[in-house]
C-alpha cells in the first residue's frame, strides 16, 4: 500500500477531529477570527498550491454568504499587490513555512494588515507570526498533500459559514441550514463508501496512462478539480488541466476528441442538467466521463462516483476523495511512484530554478 493511500483512507477520520477541534479548543481562535473579519475594511484569502486550492473552495462559501473577499494567489500578492491598511488576511498553508507564506507576513505587518493563518504546523512562521492564529493538529501527508488540503479547507470553510450564519458550531440547524452534525454524518459515510468506490476504480476503463485529463466543475467544487490537477502532476506525474465548467464551453471544446479523459464534479443544487448534458455530448464525441456528486444517473458516465448527502455548498469536503483515489490508482498504473517526488520539495522556501544548485 502507497503512502499516498494510506493518507487518503485517514481522510473521513481526521475531518471530523478537525471538526471536533474547532467545536471544542480550537473555538476561541475562530471566534477572534470571525470578529477581525467583521470589522475589517477589506478581507484577503490567499494560500498556494494545495492551500491556494482550499481557498477556490472556501471563496465560494463567502460569496453566497454576502460576505465577499479578494482572492489572490500568495505569490502575485507578495509581488504585485499593495496591502490597504485596516485589511485582513485570511491566509492558508499546511506548513506555514512556504517562502511566499513567510515573505507575505512580513509584507502584511509591514502594511498594519492583521493576519489570520490558517495551519496545521503550530512551530511554522504562519502559526508564530499570526495575530489570529488557528492551528488544525492533523498528521502531516507524507508527500502529496491530502489531509492537509481538506482539513484546512473545512476550518477556512467553517469561518466563512460562522460569519454568514449559515453554520452553528454547537450542531443546531443555523440559517440557511447546516449544522455541524450534517457533516459527521458526511464524513463517517464517505468513509463507508471508500470500499465500494476503490472496486469501481478497479473495473473502470476511465484509468488509461498517457490520456489527455480535463477537470471541470462550478463553484465550491472548482478547488477540487485544480486540487485533481495537481494530483495528476505530482502523482501520475501526467500533465493536466482544470477550469470551471462554464469557461470549458466557451472555445477550449475545440480539443477534444476521442478517448481523451474528463473529470466533471456536479453541484448538488445548481446548474445540473447543464452539466450532465456536457458529459452527454463529450461522450458522443469519443470523450470518457468521470462524474463525481450527489444523486447522479448510473448511466450518466463511464465512472460515476455517488456522494452520500452533503449540503452542495460543503460538497468540496468530500468529493476530492473519490479523484485522489483515482490518482493513487492511476499513478500504479502508469509504473509512476505517488510517494516521491522527483523535482519539488515538500516545503518550497526557494524562488527560483528547479534543480538543486551545486556548489562551485
Amino acid at each position: 500500500m502507497t503512502q499516498f493511500l494510506r493518507d487518503i483512507l485517514r481522510q473521513p477520520n481526521e475531518l471530523q477531529r478537525t471538526l471536533d477541534h474547532l467545536s471544542g479548543t480550537g473555538r476561541d481562535g475562530l471566534d477572534a477570527a470571525v470578529a477581525a473579519v467583521r470589522s475589517a475594511r477589506h478581507v484577503y484569502l490567499t494560500g498556494i498550491g494545495s492551500s491556494w486550492h482550499a481557498g477556490l473552495n472556501v471563496s465560494a462559501l463567502f460569496q453566497l454568504g454576502a460576505r465577499p473577499v479578494y482572492l489572490v494567489d500568495a505569490a502575485e500578492m507578495v509581488q504585485f499587490a499593495v496591502i490597504p491598511a485596516e485589511s485582513v488576511l485570511i491566509v492558508v498553508s499546511g506548513s506555514g513555512r512556504s517562502l511566499e507564506i513567510v515573505q507575505l507576513l512580513v509584507k502584511a505587518r509591514e502594511s498594519g494588515a492583521t493576519v489570520i493563518g490558517i495551519t496545521n504546523a503550530a512551530d511554522g512562521a504562519l502559526a508564530r507570526q499570526a495575530e489570529i492564529p488557528i492551528v488544525v493538529p492533523v498528521a502531516m501527508d507524507h508527500a502529496i498533500s491530502v489531509n492537509t488540503y481538506t482539513t484546512l479547507a473545512l476550518a477556512a470553510g467553517m469561518l466563512a459559514g460562522a460569519l454568514s450564519g449559515s453554520v452553528d458550531l454547537k450542531g443546531r440547524t443555523a440559517r440557511n441550514g447546516c449544522p455541524t452534525d450534517s457533516l459527521s454524518s458526511a464524513f463517517a459515510a464517505a468513509g463507508d463508501a471508500i470500499p465500494g468506490w476503490q472496486k469501481q476504480i478497479e473495473n473502470s476503463a476511465w484509468l488509461a496512462p498517457g490520456c489527455t485529463t480535463y477537470f471541470l466543475a462550478r463553484g465550491s467544487s472548482l478547488g477540487s478539480a485544480y486540487e485533481a490537477r495537481l494530483m495528476w502532476e505530482e502523482g501520475v506525474k501526467s500533465p493536466a488541466t482544470a477550469m470551471g465548467a462554464a469557461s470549458f464551453r466557451h472555445g477550449p471544446q475545440e480539443i477534444v476528441q476521442k478517448d481523451m479523459r474528463f473529470g466533471i464534479w456536479i453541484d448538488g443544487a445548481r446548474m445540473r442538467d447543464q452539466d450532465l448534458a456536457l458529459a452527454r455530448d463529450l461522450r458522443t464525441l469519443g470523450a470518457q466521463v468521470m462524474l463525481i456528486g450527489q444523486r447522479l444517473p448510473e448511466d450518466a458516465g463511464d465512472l460515476v462516483f455517488q456522494l452520500p448527502e452533503i449540503p452542495s455548498e460543503w460538497q468540496f469536503l468530500i468529493d476530492i476523495i473519490p479523484a485522489q483515489l483515482v490518482a493513487e490508482r492511476l499513478a500504479r498504473l502508469s509504473g509512476s511512484d505517488p510517494d516521491t517526488f522527483r523535482l519539488c520539495s515538500f516545503v518550497v522556501e526557494d524562488e527560483a530554478g528547479l534543480l538543486p544548485k551545486t556548489k562551485k
